[in-house]
Protein backbone atom coordinates (compact mmCIF):
# COMPACT_ATOMS: atom_id res chain seq x y z
CA UNK A 1 0.00 0.00 0.00
CA UNK A 2 3.34 2.17 0.47
CA UNK A 3 3.89 1.97 -3.25
CA UNK A 4 0.77 3.25 -4.52
CA UNK A 5 0.52 6.30 -2.12
CA UNK A 6 4.01 7.12 -2.84
CA UNK A 7 3.32 6.35 -6.79
CA UNK A 8 0.33 8.91 -6.23
CA UNK A 9 2.25 11.74 -3.98
CA UNK A 10 4.98 11.83 -6.95
CA UNK A 11 2.56 12.15 -9.44
CA UNK A 12 0.96 15.01 -7.65
CA UNK A 13 4.38 16.57 -6.85
CA UNK A 14 5.88 16.39 -10.32
CA UNK A 15 2.53 18.35 -11.19
CA UNK A 16 2.68 20.79 -8.65
CA UNK A 17 5.95 21.45 -9.49
CA UNK A 18 5.60 22.14 -12.82
CA UNK A 19 3.20 24.99 -12.00
CA UNK A 20 2.13 27.05 -15.44
CA UNK A 21 1.72 24.10 -17.66
CA UNK A 22 0.31 21.33 -15.90
CA UNK A 23 -3.10 19.73 -14.90
CA UNK A 24 -4.27 17.04 -12.65
CA UNK A 25 -7.50 15.01 -13.39
CA UNK A 26 -9.70 12.14 -12.79
CA UNK A 27 -10.25 9.53 -15.38
CA UNK A 28 -12.37 6.31 -15.79
CA UNK A 29 -13.64 4.33 -18.72
CA UNK A 30 -14.12 0.62 -20.30
CA UNK A 31 -11.55 -1.64 -21.42
CA UNK A 32 -11.85 -4.74 -24.15
CA UNK A 33 -9.01 -7.21 -23.56
CA UNK A 34 -7.49 -10.41 -24.63
CA UNK A 35 -4.82 -13.01 -23.50
CA UNK A 36 -3.16 -14.08 -26.38
CA UNK A 37 -1.76 -17.58 -26.33
CA UNK A 38 -0.44 -20.04 -28.85
CA UNK A 39 -2.23 -22.86 -27.86
CA UNK A 40 -5.67 -21.84 -27.26
CA UNK A 41 -8.38 -20.06 -28.88
CA UNK A 42 -9.02 -17.02 -27.03
CA UNK A 43 -12.11 -14.18 -27.18
CA UNK A 44 -12.73 -10.88 -25.53
CA UNK A 45 -13.82 -9.68 -22.09
CA UNK A 46 -14.85 -6.15 -21.06
CA UNK A 47 -13.21 -4.24 -18.40
CA UNK A 48 -12.88 -1.14 -16.51
CA UNK A 49 -10.21 1.42 -15.77
CA UNK A 50 -10.32 4.49 -13.08
CA UNK A 51 -7.51 6.72 -11.71
CA UNK A 52 -5.98 10.17 -11.99
CA UNK A 53 -3.84 11.06 -14.81
CA UNK A 54 -1.66 14.55 -15.14
CA UNK A 55 0.00 16.40 -18.16
CA UNK A 56 2.84 18.62 -18.01
CA UNK A 57 3.46 20.52 -21.36
CA UNK A 58 1.40 22.18 -23.83
CA UNK A 59 2.17 21.52 -27.63
CA UNK A 60 4.42 18.34 -26.63
CA UNK A 61 3.78 16.90 -23.14
CA UNK A 62 4.15 14.22 -20.78
CA UNK A 63 1.56 12.38 -19.33
CA UNK A 64 2.25 10.09 -16.30
CA UNK A 65 -1.28 7.94 -15.11
CA UNK A 66 -2.20 5.72 -12.14
CA UNK A 67 -5.11 4.11 -12.30
CA UNK A 68 -6.86 0.36 -11.18
CA UNK A 69 -8.35 -1.86 -14.17
CA UNK A 70 -9.53 -5.27 -15.09
CA UNK A 71 -8.76 -7.01 -17.62
CA UNK A 72 -8.59 -10.92 -18.51
CA UNK A 73 -9.70 -13.26 -21.45
CA UNK A 74 -12.11 -16.19 -22.10
CA UNK A 75 -10.42 -19.37 -23.56
CA UNK A 76 -12.66 -21.33 -26.31
CA UNK A 77 -13.70 -24.57 -25.87
CA UNK A 78 -14.76 -25.64 -22.03
CA UNK A 79 -11.59 -24.13 -20.99
CA UNK A 80 -12.78 -21.08 -18.92
CA UNK A 81 -12.15 -17.67 -18.23
CA UNK A 82 -8.96 -15.77 -16.10
CA UNK A 83 -9.68 -11.96 -14.93
CA UNK A 84 -6.80 -9.57 -13.35
CA UNK A 85 -7.12 -6.68 -11.36
CA UNK A 86 -4.54 -4.14 -12.31
CA UNK A 87 -2.10 -1.42 -11.00
CA UNK A 88 -1.22 0.26 -14.06
CA UNK A 89 1.27 3.11 -14.89
CA UNK A 90 2.03 4.01 -18.47
CA UNK A 91 4.07 7.44 -18.91
CA UNK A 92 2.75 9.11 -21.97
CA UNK A 93 4.32 11.46 -24.57
CA UNK A 94 2.17 13.56 -26.17
CA UNK A 95 1.16 15.66 -29.11
CA UNK A 96 -1.71 18.59 -29.73
CA UNK A 97 -2.31 17.76 -33.45
CA UNK A 98 -5.07 20.27 -34.02
CA UNK A 99 -6.14 23.58 -31.71
CA UNK A 100 -9.31 25.25 -32.14
CA UNK A 101 -9.58 27.76 -28.87
CA UNK A 102 -10.96 25.02 -25.81
CA UNK A 103 -10.87 22.13 -28.78
CA UNK A 104 -7.11 20.05 -29.08
CA UNK A 105 -7.33 16.52 -30.75
CA UNK A 106 -4.23 14.52 -29.31
CA UNK A 107 -1.96 11.46 -30.47
CA UNK A 108 -0.08 10.10 -27.60
CA UNK A 109 2.13 6.96 -26.95
CA UNK A 110 4.64 5.24 -24.21
CA UNK A 111 5.48 2.31 -22.04
CA UNK A 112 3.12 0.97 -19.16
CA UNK A 113 3.60 -1.22 -16.22
CA UNK A 114 0.71 -3.32 -14.61
CA UNK A 115 0.57 -5.13 -11.52
CA UNK A 116 -2.05 -7.76 -10.69
CA UNK A 117 -3.24 -6.99 -7.88
CA UNK A 118 -5.61 -9.73 -7.69
CA UNK A 119 -6.52 -13.14 -10.20
CA UNK A 120 -10.08 -14.49 -10.94
CA UNK A 121 -8.67 -17.84 -12.70
CA UNK A 122 -11.97 -20.60 -13.46
CA UNK A 123 -9.41 -22.37 -16.15
CA UNK A 124 -11.01 -26.14 -16.29
CA UNK A 125 -9.40 -28.23 -18.39
CA UNK A 126 -6.31 -26.68 -19.43
CA UNK A 127 -3.01 -28.04 -18.09
CA UNK A 128 -2.01 -28.03 -14.65
CA UNK A 129 0.42 -24.79 -15.38
CA UNK A 130 -1.47 -22.78 -18.18
CA UNK A 131 -3.00 -20.57 -15.52
CA UNK A 132 0.41 -19.48 -13.79
CA UNK A 133 0.97 -16.04 -14.59
CA UNK A 134 3.22 -13.53 -13.51
CA UNK A 135 2.56 -10.57 -11.06
CA UNK A 136 3.64 -7.54 -12.99
CA UNK A 137 4.29 -7.20 -16.77
CA UNK A 138 5.64 -4.16 -19.03
CA UNK A 139 3.52 -3.31 -22.63
CA UNK A 140 3.53 0.26 -24.68
CA UNK A 141 -0.07 2.06 -25.20
CA UNK A 142 -0.56 3.89 -28.66
CA UNK A 143 -3.69 5.60 -29.15
CA UNK A 144 -5.54 9.28 -29.97
CA UNK A 145 -7.07 11.97 -27.92
CA UNK A 146 -9.65 14.57 -27.47
CA UNK A 147 -9.67 17.69 -25.11
CA UNK A 148 -12.98 19.97 -24.75
CA UNK A 149 -12.48 22.66 -22.47
CA UNK A 150 -12.24 20.68 -18.85
CA UNK A 151 -13.27 17.25 -20.49
CA UNK A 152 -11.27 14.58 -22.32
CA UNK A 153 -11.32 11.29 -24.18
CA UNK A 154 -8.86 9.25 -24.78
CA UNK A 155 -8.97 6.22 -27.61
CA UNK A 156 -5.72 3.56 -26.93
CA UNK A 157 -4.19 0.45 -27.58
CA UNK A 158 -2.54 -1.76 -25.17
CA UNK A 159 0.31 -4.16 -26.42
CA UNK A 160 1.94 -6.02 -24.03
CA UNK A 161 6.08 -6.33 -24.47
CA UNK A 162 6.32 -9.34 -21.54
CA UNK A 163 4.33 -12.70 -21.64
CA UNK A 164 2.49 -12.94 -18.49
CA UNK A 165 3.14 -16.73 -19.16
CA UNK A 166 6.18 -17.66 -20.62
CA UNK A 167 5.27 -21.35 -21.51
CA UNK A 168 2.38 -20.55 -23.54
CA UNK A 169 3.12 -17.47 -24.85
CA UNK A 170 0.67 -15.52 -23.42
CA UNK A 171 0.04 -11.76 -23.89
CA UNK A 172 -2.64 -9.32 -22.62
CA UNK A 173 -3.63 -6.52 -25.16
CA UNK A 174 -6.67 -4.32 -25.00
CA UNK A 175 -8.30 -1.48 -26.34
CA UNK A 176 -9.71 0.96 -23.90
CA UNK A 177 -12.05 3.95 -23.96
CA UNK A 178 -11.72 6.41 -21.43
CA UNK A 179 -13.50 10.24 -20.11
CA UNK A 180 -11.42 12.43 -17.87
CA UNK A 181 -11.84 15.52 -15.79
CA UNK A 182 -9.26 18.63 -15.03
CA UNK A 183 -9.42 19.06 -11.69
CA UNK A 184 -6.30 21.27 -11.03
Amino acid sequence: MKKYILSIALVVASIVGAKAQAMLGIKGGVNFSKINTDKLSESTTTGYLVGIYGRLGNSWYLQPELYLGSRGSKFKGDNGKVTFTTLNVPLLLGRKLLSFGSLNVRAMGGPIYSYNLSEDNNLKNAAADFGEYKNSTLGYQVGAGIDIGTITADLRYEGGLTKINERYGQRANLWALSIGFKIL
